[in-house]
């Protein structure tokens, strides 16, 4: 059992920061990419920023600039640091992560598992 756990959501003002946090817990080899995706009310899914185990990060344009990812593997954990906020980021906000489940010499068990998800609101 795989579970991912985030933290950090909450309210505030705009022009303030939050730090998201994501933790992976259970019974698994290793992380491969983790990443955070948001859903704003009424509209879909999107991409925030990724990250892969080696530390390549890709963000949405909208994004860069203004929200970093990063990560500590060795606390399976992914972080999203949101500065200068907007109204316009309110959203809840999700972790993603695939998840090495078995590892050999010749394949991988790969599993992709999120979060339940963090509300973050921003008040104008």
């Amino acid at each position: 059992q795989v579970q991912l756990v985030e933290s950090g959501g909450g309210l505030v003002q705009a022009g303030g920061s939050l730090r998201l946090s994501c933790v992976a817990s259970g019974n698994f080899f290793s992380v491969n990419s983790m990443a955070w995706y948001r859903q704003a009310p009424g509209k879909q899914r999107e991409l925030v920023a990724r990250i892969s185990r080696g530390g390549s990060t890709n963000y949405a344009d909208s994004m860069k600039g203004r929200f970093t990812i990063s990560r500590d593997n060795a606390k399976n954990t992914v972080y999203l640091q949101m500065n200068s906020l907007k109204p316009e980021h309110t959203a809840v906000y999700y972790c993603y992560a695939d998840v090495v489940l078995t590892s050999t010499p010749y394949s991988q068990g790969i599993q992709a598992y999120w979060g339940q998800g963090t509300q973050v609101t921003v008040s104008s």
